[in-house]
């Protein structure tokens, strides 16, 4: 059986769609396969690098890419994943072939604030409510 292609978009390509693309990778199993995208997008924010690392994903390498890059090179998708606010979904381009759009908004860290601890925790909850949400959506995979 092929792996279903999944895209996860946000503003940035910096926080939400990178823990979002490196959970599913890691909990498929091979049964997907996903990158992600921003509309803007910018360098990894540090925070989400630190809070991954310590569930054991390495970001510090990762590049970020553009949505319309991904769309202009016409790739194709089983889903294509919003986590971000309704605002950029509704910017992002409609890619061909789609089967699903879903729309998982989850705040964005970038604009967490208070102490640098008060700001990693927010990440931490933050990764924690990304990770459970791609762990609800394996299961009601797994039963369709």
């Amino acid at each position: 059986m092929r792996a279903k292609r999944v895209l996860f978009v946000c503003t940035h390509n910096s926080a939400r769609s990178q823990m979002a693309e490196a959970f599913l990778n890691d909990l498929g199993k091979g049964r997907f396969e996903a990158e992600s995208a921003g509309l803007e997008p910018r360098d990894i924010n540090p925070y989400v690098v630190e809070a991954m690392q310590e569930l054991g994903y390495d970001l510090s390498g990762k590049k970020t890419d553009g949505v319309f890059e991904f769309f202009r090179k016409g790739r194709l998708y089983s889903y294509v994943i919003f986590v971000c606010e309704k605002e950029t979904e509704e910017k992002c381009p409609l890619f061909p072939g789609i089967q699903n759009r879903l729309h998982w908004p989850f705040p964005d860290p970038s604009t967490f604030t208070g102490t640098r601890e008060e700001i990693l925790s927010g990440v931490r909850r933050l990764r924690d409510a990304i990770r459970a949400r791609i762990e609800d959506f394996l299961a009601k995979e797994a039963e369709s």
